[in-house]
């Protein structure tokens, strides 16, 4: 399988469309027309629910009025295998008290994670944890992409790198 290249700092960020939980879209370039964005790449549902995901989803919640403050937008992908995609979102997200700021979008069958040069080829992997800071019109700011479980940027990182 071929996979496109991850942006890197420097490139424009290629623009994406996926949906909420909701079934509302949610495009990248629009959510950058109004400010920067925190693009946040999960494991999303490797045939379970990912702790370090988990963890690292409950930083980013605590510093949500840090972000807000910046101007900043965070927005979460969640990919995984069409079949009860939604379902298991609804699971992970479930006692999260998700703020207004923040998008939370399913990546069924990984066309962003492979658009982003991001799915994770291995059984019960889905895609590398990643972290992208775009500025105001989809500019890559910052891009960190871990090829392990580990290796997460904390919020307060994404805050460091917001400037």
């Amino acid at each position: 399988m071929v996979h496109a290249a991850t942006p890197v700092v420097g490139e424009t960020a290629p623009n994406f469309s996926l949906r909420t939980l909701d079934d509302k879209p949610v495009e990248l370039k629009t959510l950058t027309a109004a400010g920067p964005v925190v693009l946040v790449v999960l494991r999303g549902w490797p045939e379970y629910q990912c702790p370090v995901c988990t963890k690292q989803v409950q930083d980013y919640i605590a510093a949500a009025a840090q972000f807000a403050q910046r101007g900043a937008r965070v927005l979460m992908v969640y990919p995984g295998p069409a079949d009860r995609l939604q379902a298991h979102a609804r699971e992970f997200l479930q006692d999260k008290q998700w703020p207004a700021e923040f998008t939370f979008v399913l990546d069924p069958d990984y066309s962003f994670t492979l658009a982003y040069g991001l799915r994770w080829e291995a059984k019960k992997e889905t895609a590398y944890p990643s972290m992208f800071i775009l500025e105001r019109g989809g500019g890559v700011r910052f891009a960190h992409v871990s090829k392990s479980h580990g290796d997460r940027l904390s919020a307060a990182r994404a805050l460091a790198e917001l400037k």
